[in-house]
């Protein structure tokens, strides 16, 4: 009952974040979007930053399950976080965005999803699908380029008149492709 209830209490959460940012969230209209007491989400979170961080950690763990799904090709996994950050803004903004202190559950979260797209990385590398090269330097190439394909459509700069070629999935796709071009088979 416990795990639950906080788990109402983060899913009202991210709901309240993705109608209005990080300022709509508080613990008391987190407890009333949650249909319980102004004063539960406090048994449950430290202060708003814990509860926010919950959301952030919750996000990730939900990432790198996606990506095991699709195959664990790391292109699939990438589209599917861009469909995550293009579907949920805000989420995106907050698990991508600055973070102060010590996380340990966002830590971890983290720690998790980057090693699920090192592997594909690497097993792709192994097949010959990926240019050789340390896995983790180019897993983290492959996700900052797909954080800023992400973060230039949410701004408005991708997609303009003339461009309706140029989105964030085809951006990646595209990178995905010189890849491969350059792979020598």
């Amino acid at each position: 009952m416990v795990a639950n209830r906080r788990d109402s209490l983060i899913d009202a959460a991210a709901q309240l974040l993705d109608r209005g940012g990080p300022a709509a969230v508080t613990l008391r209209e987190v407890g009333r979007a949650a249909g319980v007491s102004h004063n539960a989400p406090y048994r449950h979170f430290a202060d708003k930053s814990d509860l926010l961080e919950a959301i952030a950690s919750r996000e990730l763990e939900r990432l790198a399950d996606s990506f095991g799904k699709g195959g664990g090709r790391p292109r699939e996994m990438l589209q599917a976080y861009l469909q995550w950050a293009l579907l949920y803004p805000e989420r995106f903004r907050l698990t991508f965005g600055p973070w102060r202190g010590d996380e340990t559950a966002l830590g971890k979260a983290a720690f998790r999803t980057r090693a699920v797209l090192v592997e594909a990385v690497a097993r792709e590398q192994q097949e010959g699908a990926m240019p050789k090269g340390d896995p983790v330097r180019l897993a983290a190439l492959l996700l900052a380029s797909a954080n800023g394909a992400a973060s230039l459509a949410l701004a408005g700069h991708l997609g303009r008149p003339g461009r309706a070629d140029l989105s964030a999935e085809n951006l990646v796709a595209d990178l995905f492709d010189y890849l491969e071009t350059a792979t020598p088979a």
